[in-house]
């Protein structure tokens, strides 16, 4: 879990920059999330858990927090 939450979550937030594609990817950045979550309780490798956990957050945040910015100044 800790190993697949930290491959999702750096390819999540890499390809996550790109403004249209990244949108595919959220599936990513939500199984990254889940599976740090899990990772962390199954007391695996806890920093590549964290690392996944945090960086599909960071993406997750970003996404959305763009579009709130973009709203917000219309």
């Amino acid at each position: 879990m800790a190993v697949t939450s930290l491959v999702l979550g750096i390819v999540g937030f890499v390809i996550g920059i790109i403004p249209i594609i990244g949108w595919f990817f959220m599936p990513a950045w939500i199984l990254a999330i889940i599976f740090g979550a899990v990772g962390i309780r199954q007391n695996q490798s806890k920093g590549m858990s964290y690392t996944g956990l945090i960086l599909g957050i960071v993406t997750f945040v970003y996404k959305f927090g763009f579009w709130l910015l973009v709203a917000a100044g219309a």
